[in-house]
């Protein structure tokens, strides 16, 4: 025998009408949409929040990726700056005679056997910044050294500055002249 239902068996006592029930049904069944509707709504606002969030952690991942990359690349460069200058650097000795040259508006010093003091005057040689001192590369080497950092590089050639009319242009000042 099948069993009825507590609506059935309501109806069939009398206590209720079908009017009632039908509306009950309706009222439920309205209830239940609303609910599903709701659940949508609330599951496509946590996929959207999610997408986001992953889209936002992708982003950071990307920048820092990019970040990391730069740093390598910039470990790369000082690694073959300093395999330039150690492999190819010119000797100094400190009891040479001084060389001097500017460098950011400064008179800065360098001692350099004569034939590097040479070399730098006919600009054969550069000086280049190692490891916080100066050291003396054959030009071929600065300019590859300028490719990867130009900053690094101390190119002597007269200065502008030198060049604008002044009183004691007539007098030369010869290139092996010792301060």
């Amino acid at each position: 025998m099948k069993s009825l239902s507590l609506q059935d068996q309501l109806l069939k006592a009398g206590l209720t009408s079908k009017t009632k029930a039908h509306k009950v049904n309706t009222d439920k069944r309205k209830q239940t949409q609303r609910k599903q509707k709701n659940k949508v709504q609330v599951v496509d606002r946590a996929a959207v929040l999610a997408e986001e969030a992953k889209a936002r952690q992708l982003e950071k991942d990307r920048l820092l990726n990019e970040k990391r990359n730069r740093k390598a690349e910039k470990r790369q460069i000082a690694a073959q700056i300093a395999q330039l200058v150690k492999a190819n650097k010119l000797a100094k000795d400190d009891e040479a005679p001084v060389f001097h040259f500017t460098y950011n508006n400064e008179i800065k010093s360098i001692y350099v056997p004569e034939n590097v003091r040479k070399s730098l005057i006919a600009e054969k040689a550069v000086i280049v910044m190692f490891a916080g001192h100066y050291e003396v590369v054959p030009a071929e080497i600065a300019q590859k050294i300028a490719e990867r950092d130009s900053k690094r590089v101390i190119y002597l050639q007269p200065d502008e500055a030198d060049k604008v009319d002044d009183g004691y242009a007539d007098y030369a000042v010869p290139d092996d002249l010792m301060w």
